[in-house]
């Protein structure tokens, strides 16, 4: 066994070859592997790969195609040998993150920010950049997750007070703020729950998807709709009996809107905060498979979008809410989209909740009911010593026979272990095992399936060992064969062991309408392998973000679709819970007749800590990230019969907007005792919301604040 360690690690050298390797993402040296019509069909469902030839984009076959093994001919579907460089040369794209010991230039249209940045560039030009002695690492954008929330029905009758039994003048009403809303689906920013005195109180929407109009200076797509715009639109509808979307229209207004929802319940009229102005970035999530293939739908956007909100709010507080999530990386913070994120908090008067996600259910709770198979994401556990296994089971489902997409999966663990890896396909052989520092890029199975496997050492962002797995369909430039579906075995054998410890996370792709009723639904661990934990979206990982975790209150617990934590690292994550489930809020581009619609997710739960947390900087515009989080836990009240400790599905308990407002008047407020006297030893007061807002006036009179922020 020794020697095959041996063998692997020896074989690892400093060549450019070697750092051209190890300076990349496996999935990017994958995806140099592919001609370019393997790669046009791959771009269907990789958002951060994109081919700039429309003609060849229409020519392939779309991943609905797809046909099962067994159905396949015989000739033709080898993998081809070689690359067809200067092709993929002249058509694939990819969009990735970068980190740099230097300061990286900036490009315009992209994200600088020091050593990190965002590119979209050849992959000749990755693979040029990967040479370069200052480069640390290059890795794709990842795939953003769609908002599932559980729909219900629309009504005519507003909601009733989102915080009852407080009133107005307890919380404010969070007027000078900007709430920021980074979401999906389009904004009904003409609907009444968001218009005052005739005009709307959106301020601007940065549509990512448009494809004409006018544009803000500096944006490379999409357009704004300016207030001036929506106020135009306004005046001149209800001139020639129109809706005022049809003058301002966006690229995407799904009745029902997922983002209009979201936006109604932080900051909507009857929200939390009801007269803070509002503005919106409406994310492209392309459904047209020409479109995913010719355009970058990735994590990449959301970052613009929190440039664009608080370039926009400039030394004004804001409070933005994404509603949105990401699986990929380690679960730890540690991705260079969290840490740059976490960067861009560290200035007072910002602040940023992301949904925990919905991957929380891990098992049916009706005969019908499929939303397990969006739960069992995670698994963990851990090798006691060398010599010993452990096995995974991966349930590959598509439509029950095949599946079209590209199946992934990460396992992370430490960095004093080393395992090897081996995977058995349904009813075949095992492949491997592959030793640290070796890979397998594309093996073909007999049923044409492709296997790619990764056992990569110290990676560059936190120093863990990965290992990554790709199942891959064949891509012929008239034809797509499936990945069988079946439970496929990842065998993880433990070759030096010191700690054991594991996790493993499966890149989950959303379900594939095939247009005739049917799906292809994603991967997921058995239940055998399924551990129900550590499930939070990885973007709400960070340190410095306030990851939401959905409260069932009916039931007096966390919704069963809510994702738990804690990290990899074993930080406390979620944060907090606040109500969401079946939240009434507005029915964007809906039935002017029911105006409002019935909704279940923690994309209902984190805008409502979000609007929150815009009182708070409306009482306190200079507090920071870090104090704003501090304050919420501090503040968190236990369900009846739980306790103050954190709980993996509710964090450190349900958000209470009255004591994070009365908490925040105060947090910077610091008290000088009288020097005639020195106080004599008592017991230290108990402080009560009685005494929090009622200090005696010799104290008052010593009360010191720090100076709010001055413009530049």
């Amino acid at each position: 066994m020794f020697s095959d360690i041996r063998r692997g690690l020896d074989a690892m050298s400093d060549s450019w070859q070697n750092v051209v390797l190890r300076n990349q993402h496996p999935k990017l040296r994958m995806f140099a592997n592919c001609d370019p019509d393997v790669s046009s069909a791959k771009s269907e469902v990789q958002p951060a790969l994109r081919v700039t030839n429309t003609k060849l984009a229409a020519s392939t076959p779309p991943l609905a195609t797809a046909i099962a093994p067994e159905e396949a001919p015989v000739s033709g579907t080898a993998k081809k040998h070689g690359v067809d460089v200067q092709a993929q040369r002249q058509t694939v794209e990819v969009s990735v993150f970068v980190r740099s010991t230097e300061s990286l230039p900036p490009v315009a249209g992209q994200q600088t920010l020091r050593g990190m940045a965002t590119r979209q560039m050849t992959l000749d030009e990755v693979y040029d950049l990967a040479r370069d002695a200052s480069t640390i690492f290059i890795e794709p954008a990842d795939a953003l997750k769609l908002p599932r929330p559980i729909k219900g029905s629309t009504s005519g009758t507003a909601p009733a007070r989102r915080v009852p039994g407080v009133t107005p003048a307890q919380l404010g009403d969070g007027k000078g703020m900007l709430i920021g809303i980074i979401d999906v689906e389009g904004f009904d920013w003409a609907h009444p729950d968001f218009l005052a005195g005739g005009k709307s109180r959106f301020v601007s929407i940065w549509d990512q998807g448009a494809k004409v109009g006018r544009n803000r200076k500096g944006l490379k797509r999409g357009r704004v709709i300016s207030a001036a715009d929506m106020q135009t639109a306004l005046t001149d509808a209800a001139k020639i009996h129109v809706s005022p979307h049809d003058l301002e229209p966006q690229s995407q207004m799904v009745v029902g809107s997922h983002g209009t929802h979201v936006a109604s319940i932080a900051a909507g009229n009857g929200g939390l905060c009801r007269v803070a102005e509002i503005a919106a970035v409406l994310i492209a999530l392309p459904e047209d498979e020409i479109d995913r293939r010719t355009s970058f739908y990735d994590s990449t956007c959301l970052l613009d979008a929190v440039y664009y909100l608080l370039d926009l709010a400039g030394e004004r507080p804001i409070s933005i809410n994404i509603s949105l999530g990401t699986n990929g990386h380690a679960h730890d913070g540690s991705s260079i989209l969290d840490r740059w994120i976490d960067a861009l908090l560290s200035e007072p008067g910002r602040s940023i909740c992301i949904a925990a996600g919905n991957a929380g259910q891990e098992r049916p709770e009706a005969p019908d009911d499929l939303g397990y198979m969006m739960g069992r994401i995670h698994a963990s556990g851990k090798i006691d010593a060398q010599g010993l296994d452990h096995i995974l089971e991966w349930q590959v489902v598509g439509d029950k026979i095949k599946d079209a997409s590209e199946n992934e999966l990460e396992i992370w663990y430490e960095p004093q272990d080393r395992f090897a890896i081996s995977i058995r396909p349904p009813d075949g052989d095992w492949i491997g095992p592959v030793l640290p520092g070796e890979f397998l890029e594309n093996h073909q199975l007999p049923d044409r399936t492709l296997i790619s496997v990764y056992n990569e050492l110290h990676h560059p962002t936190n120093g863990a060992n990965y290992i990554a797995a790709y199942l891959t369909p064949f891509f012929g430039s008239n034809l797509i064969i499936g990945v069988p579906a079946g439970v496929w075995q990842i065998r993880l054998h433990g070759l030096i062991i010191r700690d054991g410890a594991f996790h493993a996370w499966i890149e989950r792709d959303d379900p594939a309408d095939l247009g005739d009723g049917s799906y292809f639904w994603p991967s997921f661990f058995t239940d055998a392998s399924h551990v129900d934990t550590s499930s939070v979206s990885a973007l709400a990982c960070g340190q410095r973000v306030v990851s939401v975790a959905n409260l069932d209150e009916p039931n007096r617990r966390a919704h069963i679709t809510s994702s738990q934590g804690p990290t990899r690292d074993g930080r406390l994550k979620p944060d907090i819970t606040a109500p969401g489930t079946r939240i009434v809020a507005a029915n964007g581009f809906g039935d002017p007749d029911n105006l409002w619609i019935e909704m279940t997710g923690t994309s209902m739960a984190s805008p409502y800590v979000a609007g929150v947390i815009g009182l708070m900087l409306a009482a306190e515009p200079t507090l920071t990230a870090a104090q704003i989080l501090g304050i919420i836990k501090a503040t968190a009240r236990p369900l009846p019969g739980s306790t103050y400790q954190w709980a993996n599905d509710l964090g450190f308990g349900v958000i209470s907007p009255e004591a994070c407002v009365a908490e925040a008047s105060r947090a910077l407020v610091r008290t000088e005792l009288k020097k005639s006297a020195a106080p004599a030893v008592a017991a230290p007061p108990v402080v009560t919301a009685s005494t929090q807002r009622h200090r005696s006036p010799a104290r008052a009179a010593l009360t010191t604040r720090r100076p709010p922020r001055t413009a530049s």
